[in-house]
C-alpha cells in the first residue's frame, strides 16, 4: 500500500491554502493542505508495525514547535507551482529528517522545501498571473505543530490519515 507522512496546519491556513487551490489545485479533492515530510512510499502490511513504532518514537522524541509563513514563493521554472512558504526553522528541518532514517528509507527526490500548495500544473499564462498577483499579497500566518500524520491511499488516488502523532 502506498503511504506519505504530512503535517496538516490549522483550519485557518487550511481555509486560506483552499480558498485558492479550489481553483489552482487540481488535487484539491485528493488531500487537505499540507507539508510533506515524506514522499508517497510503498510499506507491505508486515513492514507498518515497525514503521508505525518508529513514528511513536519519533513523536515523543519532538517538542511541538511554531512555524511561520509571510509570504508565497514558487517551484519555477521548474513547475508552475505556487504555495505558502513555510519558514525552514530547525525544529521542522529535523523532524523531516527523522522521516528518512532507520525503517523509513530515505526516499528523496529533491531538497526540504517546507511548503503549502496552492497552485499547480498551470498554463504558463495563468501561472504568471496568478503569482504575480499573489506575491504582492502579504500573508502573516503562525502555527504551533504538536502532531504529524501517517496517511494511505485509496483506489482513488485521495489520501486519509492511517494514524495521528502527537508531539510530546
Amino acid at each position: 500500500m502506498k503511504y506519505g507522512i504530512a503535517i496538516f496546519p490549522s483550519k485557518n491556513i487550511q481555509d486560506e491554502a483552499n480558498s485558492f487551490r479550489k481553483r489552482y489545485d487540481p488535487h484539491y479533492a485528493l488531500i487537505p493542505p499540507h507539508i510533506t515530510l515524506k514522499d508517497a512510499f510503498h510499506v507491505s502490511e508486515d513492514e507498518l508495525q515497525g514503521i508505525i513504532t518508529e513514528l511513536k518514537q519519533i513523536a515523543n522524541e519532538t517538542k511541538p514547535f511554531t512555524i511561520n509563513i509571510n509570504k508565497v514563493s514558487t517551484f519555477a521554472p521548474v513547475t508552475n507551482t505556487i504555495y505558502f512558504k513555510v519558514e525552514a526553522i530547525p525544529a521542522l528541518i529535523e523532524l523531516q529528517k527523522k522521516m528518512h532514517e532507520g525503517l523509513l528509507t530515505n526516499n528523496m527526490t529533491h531538497s526540504f522545501v517546507p511548503h503549502i500548495t496552492i497552485g499547480q500544473q498551470l498554463m504558463d499564462d495563468e501561472y504568471s498571473d496568478v503569482f504575480g498577483t499573489l506575491k504582492m499579497t502579504k500573508f502573516t500566518f503562525e502555527d504551533t505543530i504538536d502532531r504529524f500524520q501517517l496517511l494511505y491511499q485509496l483506489e482513488n488516488e485521495s489520501w486519509t490519515v492511517y494514524e495521528t502523532f502527537v508531539l510530546r
